[in-house]
Formats: C-alpha cells, sequence, structure tokens
C-alpha cells in the first residue's frame, strides 16, 4: 500500500507537473495566438502601407514621365521662341534698311522733282522762245518776201 501511495503521490506530483506544464503551454499558445493576431494586423497594415506607396509611386512616376514630356516639349517651345526672336530681329533689321532706303528714295524723289518742275520751267520758256522766234521768223520771212517783191518790182 505504501508502494500504492507512493505510486499515486509521484503520479499525482507527475500530474500536478503536467497540468503545470499544459497551463504553460497553453499560456504560451495564447501569447503566440496574440502575437500571431497581432503580427496578422500589422501585415494587414503594412499590405495596405504597401499598397499606397506602390499607388504613389506608380503616380509619382506618371507624374515624373509627364514631367519629362512637358520638360521636351518646353524645350522645344523655347527653341522654337529663340528662333521666332531670331526671326523678329531680323525682320527689325530688314525694316530699318528698307525705312532707311525708303528715306533715301524720297530724298532723291524729291530732288528729281525739283529738277522736273526747272525742266518744265525751262521747257516752258524754251516754247516760249520758240513761239516768238516762229513769229519773229515768219515776220521776217514775210519781210524778205515782201522786200523780193519789191526788188522783183523794180
Amino acid at each position: 500500500m505504501n508502494q500504492l501511495r507512493e505510486e499515486r503521490e509521484e503520479a499525482m506530483a507527475k500530474f500536478e507537473q503536467l497540468t503545470a506544464k499544459v497551463k504553460t503551454l497553453e499560456a504560451e499558445n495564447l501569447a503566440k495566438e496574440q502575437e500571431i493576431t497581432s503580427l496578422t494586423h500589422k501585415n494587414q497594415l503594412l499590405e495596405t502601407d504597401s499598397e499606397k506607396f506602390e499607388t504613389n509611386l506608380r503616380e509619382t512616376k506618371e507624374e515624373l514621365s509627364r514631367l519629362r514630356q512637358s520638360g521636351t516639349q518646353n524645350e522645344a517651345l523655347q527653341r522654337r521662341l529663340q528662333l521666332l526672336e531670331e526671326e523678329a530681329e531680323e525682320s527689325d533689321r530688314n525694316i530699318r534698311e528698307v525705312n532707311d532706303k525708303l528715306r533715301q528714295t524720297d530724298v532723291k524723289a524729291g530732288h528729281y522733282e525739283r529738277k522736273v518742275q526747272a525742266l518744265e520751267a525751262a521747257k516752258e520758256q524754251s516754247e516760249e522762245k520758240y513761239e516768238e522766234m516762229a513769229k519773229k521768223y515768219a515776220e521776217v520771212k514775210k519781210e524778205l518776201e515782201d522786200f523780193q517783191l519789191e526788188i522783183g518790182n523794180i
């Protein structure tokens, strides 16, 4: 009987020991389950953040692509603007040259108009002199004819 008691006490001790170990393992299991739940929640949050970051990255890449394209367009527009400015400067130079030539032409035209007026005045004087000379010639011719008739009658 003593032996049964000892076996029983040993079994009870072992039972208590195993019960304590089961409680420890259950506590550890509960802690692990809570840790798993916590880690699962953290994982979900990280996945959500990851999705946000991926979306943000994709949008940033798209924006960067648009900016690069805008930069290329901006460079093309700046080159075109520079060409247009150069053309405008060339046009301004041409306009100044044409205006200078126009002024010179106006001055020459004024000079030639004065010459034309002087020549027209000289022409009128010459025509008047011609008419006077023609009249005098006609008078002298008549006088000559009259004189010849008188001489011929004598």
